[in-house]
């Protein structure tokens, strides 16, 4: 997923089948996957969690790649879904936070997930100094401010206090049964997208199997790495079955080996070092945004893996993909 900011020549308007093959790499680039056939199961596992998910994630990504191309953004990186992806998760975090049957999430979608493109950019303009992606810091920004704020605000909010599914009160049982312990491992991939159902869970890693091996087997490390973090620091049994602490070492994982850090035995112990990072860090912002309403969201591993990759260089036993 490295965004680069840039225009091109390439038509503002798409085909209808090029434009299609490019929202659904920009649902798969949550994953870092730049493959529509990726994006298309990963868009099968939102409609077997709720259609109106699925929906809400497919009108995210594509309202987000029209508003690319018609602000004449490097046709590269749309049509690499890298200006889709963080619509896609506007659009099903909207749905989960504020309730998907209401016309005001649907309109606040629509913005939103042209707001994150512009967004996007500002942002690529400012840590490309770095040479550091944004990743879904743009998403990160846009949802929490309104998540925020919706309580405040009836026709937004609805009065949707019982759908949010982060943070958890660090309360209850510690020890996991077998069935929680994978579903915990299933559910660390689905709660990316925030579905905490074990079989979507495994219909992303699917996913990502599909589009490539390795990064597959980071996502599986990384899952790992997080869930016995999570079990070592005694984090409640309960929200680490539903994936709550482990979807960030997920993405971490992925990012420090392979995609963004070139693989090695040195890039695997680094990743897995981001992931139980990225673990820890999870625990601190649920503590941190539960008392006035906000919510983790992919926070934590947008800090570690913007820390992470950007000492890369500084560090002689890893190189930069």
């Amino acid at each position: 997923m490295p965004q680069e900011v840039g225009t091109s020549s390439a038509p503002a308007e798409s085909r209808p089948a090029r434009f299609l093959l490019e929202v659904l790499r920009g649902i798969a680039q949550v994953d870092f996957m730049p493959s529509a056939l990726c994006g298309a199961v990963f868009l099968a596992a939102l409609f077997a969690s709720g259609w109106r998910y699925g929906l809400y994630g497919l009108l995210g990504a594509a309202v987000a790649t029209a508003t690319a191309h018609a602000l004449g953004i490097d046709h590269a990186l749309v049509g690499a879904g890298l200006r889709g992806f963080n619509g896609c998760l506007i659009g099903t975090g909207f749905a989960v936070f504020l309730g998907p049957a209401h016309l005001s999430t649907f309109l606040l979608t629509l913005f939103g997930s042209s707001l994150v493109v512009v967004v996007t950019s500002a942002l690529a303009i400012m840590l490309g100094t770095w040479n550091v992606p944004t990743f879904t810091m743009p998403f990160c920004l846009v949802t929490s401010v309104m998540t925020v704020g919706a309580p405040g605000l009836e026709k937004a909010w609805h009065g949707a206090h019982g759908l949010a599914a982060l943070p958890v009160p660090a309360s209850g049982a510690t020890a996991l049964s077998w069935q929680q312990t994978w579903h915990a491992f299933f559910g660390n991939f689905g709660q990316i997208f925030f579905m905490p159902q074990w079989y979507v869970g495994l219909m992303f890693l699917v996913g990502i199997a599909l589009a490539n091996r390795l990064a597959a087997a980071m996502a599986c490390l990384g899952s790992v790495t997080g869930l016995v973090v999570a079990v070592l620091l005694g984090s409640p049994a309960e929200g680490v079955s539903q994936g709550l602490m482990g979807y960030n070492a997920v993405l971490v994982a992925m990012a420090l080996c392979g995609v963004f850090v070139a693989p090695s035995a040195w890039s695997v112990a680094y990743a897995i070092g981001g992931a139980g990072a990225a673990t820890v860090l999870t625990s601190a912002f649920d503590s941190f945004v539960g008392p006035f309403g906000g919510h983790t969201f992919t926070w934590p591993f947008v800090l570690t893996a913007v820390l992470f990759v950007a000492a890369v260089p500084s560090i002689p036993r890893l190189r930069r993909t």
